[in-house]
């Protein structure tokens, strides 16, 4: 998870939403993101799929571990489900509940670590960058 939140705060310097994602196999990084809807103009680019994106074709992404600092959205719990990652862990869910009935109705793993790290990093934002974070989650 440190990774993750290391990526949330590359994102937040780079002027972007401080969300940060990995996919783990083994103990080992395969692929790291962060939500860089900001910086690339491109409404699609999630942490999660940033981090999916960097990884690669990997084959098959059974065993992996996705972390997110934030619970995933549907866009980002949907790409979990196609690729039939096993767990997904995820740092906070008290400022974005996202889609966890959907990703464990699917079979997905979610636990969420409740980090009082990653929910001060997102309330912050959130307060600073109302209209920002309503666009990301597509409340506008």
């Amino acid at each position: 998870m440190q990774a993750a939140i290391e990526e949330a705060y590359k994102g937040q310097f780079e002027g972007g939403i401080p969300i940060g994602s990995v996919l783990v196999r083994k103990n080992s990084i395969l692929g790291r993101g962060r939500n860089r809807r900001v910086q690339e103009g491109n409404p699609i680019i999630h942490a999660e799929i940033d981090c999916l994106r960097n990884a690669g074709r990997i084959g098959t992404y059974r065993d992996t571990v996705l972390y997110s600092t934030l619970m995933p959205c549907y866009l980002c719990a949907g790409a979990a489900v196609q690729f039939r990652i096993d767990k997904v862990v995820v740092g906070e869910s008290r400022n974005f509940s996202g889609a966890r009935a959907f990703m464990e109705e699917h079979g997905i793993e979610v636990i969420d670590l409740d980090l009082s790290e990653c929910f001060v990093m997102m309330q912050e934002f959130i307060a600073q960058n109302p209209q920002l974070w309503n666009e990301d989650i597509g409340e506008i």
